[in-house]
């Protein structure tokens, strides 16, 4: 089981994981952090937990896993001083960089909260921000695949899914992947709040779809073009087949391939 204490140990963060709870079971750690989030003084805590009952992506969908399978971990923020769009991609570039180079294959960013491993999804962010009455905060949510095999995950998923363990044929350490995950969520933010181009230069590199072909679901309609950028305030920009450029926010986009 995580041990808050053993995470603790020598983590030289400078805001987040000063605070560290560890659940046997839940619904959702992001449901828990949004409870702590209502306190000022709750910025960086951190909610982990060994199972989730109801565990979620975006757009609604579910996010399984065995006990003791995987990270599962909300981050909470209460002082956030990056817009929604620039906090997703540097989420979505700390997690890339905490998984780095796993078998042979090196994690990659598929817009705007996949984190993939030899083509196949190894992680997923989910941010909600939480605004009511005076209260705004955000809640970063992160599922890592650490332990599953090919036949833990169901088999509408079995070709696009995958795991820590199964990319490299070894057994990866959940205590030293949190610390290294929490170091890099941490570096990350101090780095994007100081200067965002760096953490959007540092997405453009790790993206798999930058310079490629997309089609995304806006608000219910399709959509395909080329990726030819990220706007940090505005999301995906794509030079669209029908002509013209546009560009799509995460909060209402799905990516369709």
């Amino acid at each position: 089981m995580l041990d808050p204490d053993k995470i603790k140990a020598n983590l030289k963060t400078k805001r987040i994981g000063g605070k560290i709870l560890v659940y046997n079971s839940t619904s959702s750690t992001n449901n828990v952090a949004a409870e702590y989030a209502r306190n000022k003084q709750n910025d960086g805590l951190v909610i982990f937990a060994e199972e989730q009952t109801a565990g979620r992506g975006r757009a609604g969908s579910e996010w399984l896993s065995g006990r003791a399978d995987s990270i599962l971990c909300s981050i909470v923020l209460t002082d956030s001083k990056l817009n929604a769009e620039l906090l997703s991609l540097t989420c979505a570039v700390a997690v890339a960089e905490t998984i780095g180079k796993t078998g042979r294959s090196h994690a990659k960013i598929k817009w705007p909260n996949d984190i993939m491993l030899n083509g196949k999804k190894v992680a997923g962010i989910l941010l909600e921000p939480k605004v009511d009455k005076g209260w705004n905060a955000c809640i970063i949510g992160i599922g890592i695949n650490c332990h599953q095999k090919k036949d833990s995950f169901s088999v509408q998923i079995q070709p696009n899914a995958t795991s820590l363990d199964a990319e490299s044929n070894s057994v990866s350490d959940r205590i030293l992947l949190a610390k290294r995950l929490l170091t890099s969520v941490d570096q990350w933010l101090e780095t994007a709040e100081k200067n965002g181009e760096k953490a959007i230069n540092r997405w453009r590199e790790l993206s798999i779809q930058l310079g490629h072909r997309v089609t995304l679901i806006f608000n219910g309609a399709s959509f395909t073009g080329h990726c030819i950028g990220i706007d940090p305030e505005e999301g995906l920009i794509l030079q669209l087949d029908t002509c013209g450029v546009r560009m799509f926010d995460a909060a209402h986009t799905v990516i369709a391939k």
